[in-house]
């Protein structure tokens, strides 16, 4: 079956950071080349659950503040209306209807760091809004997505490991590490991922250390039960991406 990703997709300057682009141009090299993308990221939330553009329509840019560069940037892939009808069929139901935002480009959470993963947009890219921030519900749907990736659809979840931004640059001491409080959920979640404790994992803001610092509000980490629910591993992600960038920890991880 076709990998199950969740990727810390970073701010528009990660265009600017020489490692982080050759990490995800590697990791997107050493995948087969799926047949579409189907991304859930931190920056839609929408209830009920909703598709976005199924032809090319122009990005969304969801930042401010930024150089008139970062405005500019353009990835013109091709729509996925097959895989939205598959969608559909998966996901609709009297209890969990399904609408269309036909207008609505893919937000940076999704074209971020696809420009660097799959640079000549030639791969159909669909995104879907979160209906919801439960981890359960999350789990849910992924489960209820899994079936695209015995067609080769690549599902990913778009969010960022820890985030706050109102501590964004924050360090410990002199040397430049990170903030302890981010450093201590990286290590925590590393190491429940990789002893599959998916129990934790859905009740992290109990469970975790430093949770409500890490994840002040969690939407840039709900994009993970998206992808656990998607994932055959019970839990168990192998970390392809660490490492922190600006204090944030930016891990990022396949379920085969």
């Amino acid at each position: 079956m076709t990998p199950v990703l969740y990727l810390s997709h970073g701010a528009p300057p990660l265009a600017d950071d020489a490692t982080w682009t050759r990490q995800l141009a590697g990791w997107s090299a050493d995948l087969e080349k799926p047949k579409a993308i189907l991304v859930v990221s931190a920056h839609w939330e929408e209830a009920p659950l909703t598709l976005g553009a199924t032809t090319t329509v122009p990005l969304v840019y969801d930042f401010w503040g930024f150089p008139d560069r970062y405005y500019q940037v353009e990835y013109a892939a091709p729509g996925a209306p097959e895989l939205a009808d598959k969608v559909r069929k998966l996901l609709r139901s009297t209890r969990t209807p399904v609408h269309d935002a036909p207008d609505r480009g893919l937000d940076h959470g999704a074209y971020v760091p696809l420009v660097e993963m799959y640079p000549d947009a030639d791969i159909p890219v669909l995104q879907v809004s979160m209906p919801s921030l439960d981890p359960r519900e999350l789990f849910d749907l992924g489960r209820k997505l899994a079936p695209l990736r015995d067609e080769g659809v690549l599902i990913i979840g778009s969010g960022f490991f820890t985030h706050n931004l109102s501590a964004l640059g924050q360090t410990d001491g002199t040397d430049g590490a990170p903030p302890s409080w981010s450093s201590e959920f990286d290590h925590w979640g590393a190491e429940t991922l990789r002893e599959g404790d998916l129990d934790a994992l859905l009740d992290f803001q109990h469970k975790a250390p430093a949770a409500a610092l890490a994840h002040p509000r969690i939407e840039h980490f709900a994009p993970l039960f998206v992808s656990l629910g998607a994932a055959s591993s019970e839990g168990k992600g192998e970390t392809v991406i660490d490492g922190y960038w600006h204090g944030l920890a930016k891990r990022s991880l396949q379920f085969d």
